[in-house]
């Protein structure tokens, strides 16, 4: 017996490292069908990390004070986990995985990316892969010390010019990771109605004598834990340091309009990355790049401002499953979210309309009997129990929520892809809320 135990206690510890997973090469079809089937719909995750240069870390998200530098000091400290990601990141010098989520299936992995090349419609709806042809869309943790430039992401239009997608964005502030603010709990967003394109003008023209004032054009907003904000394309945003759970477009571009953070320089290169090479020192092109009515829109707040809005009222059942994040960009539903919250010892099943990437933000408990636990501390490298993908059918079949605490609530945030909630809330509808 003491023999056996050993031996399962090491080959435990040994597999605790998705490194240590065996990578399927070929077709991934028949480890994501057997997955599917003996999950109900489900293909557990590990966790992605990735690192900024430009960043200092919030040490909000869980990984080990003495990994969040895993990448080496030169790639810049991990401030981002990515959920449910088949985008890769765009680092200089990345790791040829970088921002992809893997997969997990006994004792092998392989990236969610692959899994959806291969088995397309069955993980992500007949109508996203005829559209996309791929999952578009992606979530992350955001977690910094302190607030980052005022940038925009470009629309499809712009980051077409350089072979890229355009990146609506949107952000909410999970309690679970925010017991402290850090440095700067404000978001600088948008310009002042009355601003004008020559005054941006200027602020470029002075990046290199210092702070060159854009964020004296702007506007700052204070973060509340618990709500959240939609970012349309080619709106400058400065976020600031709340830990954010962001549901967006699968892109990593950005252009970034600011010369100086912190007393931290911001390389010109951060500006014009994702703009055409023959435009990098165009100040009209890259003034024009900006949504100027959206930027300078007198009721920003209320045209972008987000509050949970209950789906129904199921507290007498002992959860309550709430939209995060809900509207419309361009006249268009690129993302939706939602926060499910079940109570101690409580068991409910939840029915969604498309696919989804979750993530256990608090409590333990099991998802469709497979276990799920948020950590507490996570090593680089560590397998968790706490990120899951949801095909579309295992969605409309229902996944089934089981919270086996007896004192404290199991939350997680799930996120969709682009129209796949109609009747998701519109902007504003949390006035109107009950409970």
């Amino acid at each position: 017996m003491a023999t056996r135990y050993n031996l399962s206690r090491h080959c435990s510890e040994i597999m605790n490292t998705v490194t240590a997973l065996k990578t399927v090469k070929g077709s991934t079809r028949g480890h994501v069908e057997a997955a599917l089937a003996e999950t109900g719909g489900l293909l557990r995750l590990s966790p992605c990390w990735v690192p900024r240069s430009f960043l200092q870390p919030g040490k909000r998200l869980k990984l080990h004070p003495d990994d969040l530098y895993a990448y080496g000091l030169d790639r810049g400290g991990i401030d981002e986990r990515w959920f449910a990601s088949t985008t890769p990141a765009a680092n200089e010098n990345r790791t040829p995985d970088e921002g992809l989520s893997y997969c997990v299936v006994g004792l092998a992995r392989f990236t969610l990316q692959q899994a959806v090349a291969d088995c397309g419609a069955t993980l992500i709806g007949s109508k996203i892969w005829k559209k996309y042809g791929k999952w578009p869309v992606y979530s992350k943790f955001f977690d910094n010390m302190g607030p980052i430039p005022h940038h925009m992401h470009q629309n499809a239009k712009q980051a077409k010019l350089v072979g890229q997608e355009g990146k609506p964005e949107s952000y909410y502030f999970p309690p679970q990771h925010n017991n402290v603010g850090n440095n700067f709990p404000y978001t600088f967003m948008g310009l002042e109605p009355g601003t004008t394109q020559a005054q941006v003008r200027r602020c470029l023209e002075d990046w290199n004598k210092g702070d060159n004032g854009i964020l004296d054009l702007s506007r700052a907003y204070r973060l509340k834990p618990g709500t959240g904000w939609l970012i349309p394309p080619c709106i400058l945003h400065a976020p600031g340091s709340l830990c954010t759970y962001e549901p967006q477009w699968g892109s990593d571009v950005f252009g970034m309009y600011q010369s100086l953070v912190e007393g931290r320089m911001v390389p010109w290169d951060l500006l014009v990355k994702d703009m055409p090479k023959a435009k990098h020192r165009d100040l009209d092109f890259i003034v024009d790049q900006l949504d100027w009515d959206g930027n300078t829109d007198e009721n920003f707040k209320d045209n972008h401002y987000l509050e949970p809005v209950p789906v129904a009222d199921t507290r007498k059942e002992g959860f309550v499953d709430r939209w995060i994040v809900y509207g419309k960009v361009d006249d268009q539903q690129l993302f939706t979210a939602k926060e499910l919250t079940v109570d101690p010892g409580t068991k409910c099943t939840v029915k969604d309309n498309g696919a989804y990437g979750l993530i256990c933000v608090q409590g333990t408990g099991a998802i469709n009997g497979q276990p799920l636990n948020c950590p507490k501390l996570i090593r680089f490298h560590e397998l968790t129990e706490d990120e899951y993908f949801c095909t579309e059918d295992g969605a409309k079949a229902g996944v089934t929520f089981e919270n086996l605490s007896e004192t404290e609530p199991l939350v997680c945030l799930r996120y969709f892809g682009p129209e796949v909630n109609p009747g998701a809330p519109s902007m504003g509808a949390y006035r109107k809320n009950k409970f």
